[in-house]
């Protein structure tokens, strides 16, 4: 059974066809959020950034919210495979003691426990990040305006129930409530126009690039907020899923940089926002996506792993207390998508546009 499905907008099909696909053709890679549907894409990662990036020399802007901004920046580490080995083990063997009474561990020792992880990561390593010479990271977060400006006990759940039914109204009504803020390499731009949402972009520096990304991947209500980010306006971050879950974002707008966005993805949907997972109309293509090539595992091939599933967070409630259990599951999955590289690297050699399905 075929593992690997690509897709492409119709500017991505009209180059594949006529050029086929090399790795001097890729302007942007985006890197959505999803918790730990990400880890299946663990060995595309190793390969695409350990040996198929490599053998181009021109800029690339990674884009990445939650776990695809930990992705991201773990691509732009002075030894990627390395890293990206790390990130899947260190992802995959997290657990939360629970203490006697506690049905699921509160925000504050969650958070704690992750910031503490992500400076055994990256401690002592910014610098690689930050002064990457050809990748130009850009972490997506969200930022919670007026009532949603601190983080409140009964403020919080006001303000994001006030957001989810304005965002079903219309998704840009949500800026009423919160608002993007994209922390990027230093003089680097926007690889995306920002006429859809408002929209701020923050320099990246050693003061807040571990803030940054740990409110990128901060869930509301799972974790706490992060306030006050130097650099960044005032107020409190969360994960930048809320406003750009899968990265829909505008990267064909005029002005943008000449070249293929590739998006190594969990499935074909590229889902605007993390509020708009049940409104199934938004998540059509667009024409946003006519420059995009997709990769993602095919569905049947989906429920051949364990659980008949990607991972997912319902996976910690699944499995409670049971860590060696969801290793287990977590293992499988990742050590089985090695088959997506096999079929990618197949594909590389022979393009065939007949393999490569309308996005």
């Amino acid at each position: 059974m075929r593992a690997l499905r690509i897709h492409a907008g119709p500017v991505a099909r009209q180059h594949i066809e006529k050029n086929g696909l090399q790795p001097a053709d890729i302007c942007t890679l985006p890197g959505a959020a999803g918790g730990p549907k990400g880890l299946i894409l663990g060995p595309l990662d190793r390969f695409i950034f350990g040996q198929w990036l490599p053998r181009s020399n021109q800029q690339v802007d990674l884009v990445g919210a939650s776990i695809g901004a930990w992705r991201m920046a773990t691509a732009c580490l002075d030894e990627p495979v390395a890293a990206f080995e790390r990130l899947e083990h260190d992802y995959i063997h997290q657990h939360f003691e629970l203490q006697p009474g506690e049905k699921r561990p509160p925000a504050a020792r969650v958070s704690e426990l992750f910031g503490q992880n992500l400076q055994a990561f990256y401690g002592g390593r910014v610098e690689e990040v930050l002064d990457h010479p050809r990748y130009r990271l850009h972490i997506v977060t969200a930022r919670g305006r007026h009532i949603l400006g601190r983080e409140h006990r009964w403020r919080t759940p006001l303000g994001y129930l006030g957001a989810f039914l304005t965002n079903t109204v219309h998704r840009k009504a949500m800026g009423a409530w919160l608002e993007r803020v994209v922390f990027s390499t230093q003089h680097a731009a926007l690889p995306f126009a920002t006429s859809d949402y408002r929209t701020r972009q923050v320099s990246l520096s050693e003061a807040n690039f571990k803030l940054a990304l740990q409110a990128s991947c901060s869930i509301p209500f799972v974790l706490q907020a992060v306030h006050n980010i130097p650099g960044a306006p005032p107020g409190a971050y969360w994960d930048g899923a809320i406003t750009d879950y899968h990265l829909h974002l505008n990267y064909a707008a005029s002005g943008s940089p000449k070249g293929l966005v590739f998006y190594p993805h969990f499935q074909q949907a590229v889902v605007p926002g993390w509020l708009d997972k049940g409104l199934k109309w938004r998540h059509k293509s667009t024409g946003y996506l006519d420059s995009m090539v997709l990769l993602a595992p095919d569905p049947d091939w989906v429920r051949t792993l364990p659980n008949g599933k990607l991972p997912d967070r319902n996976d910690f409630t699944h499995y409670g207390q049971d860590l060696a259990g969801r290793v287990k599951a977590w293992t499988g999955a990742t050590s089985a998508s090695a088959q997506l590289v096999d079929e990618f690297e197949a594909w590389l050699r022979q393009p065939d546009i007949g393999q490569v399905h309308a996005l």
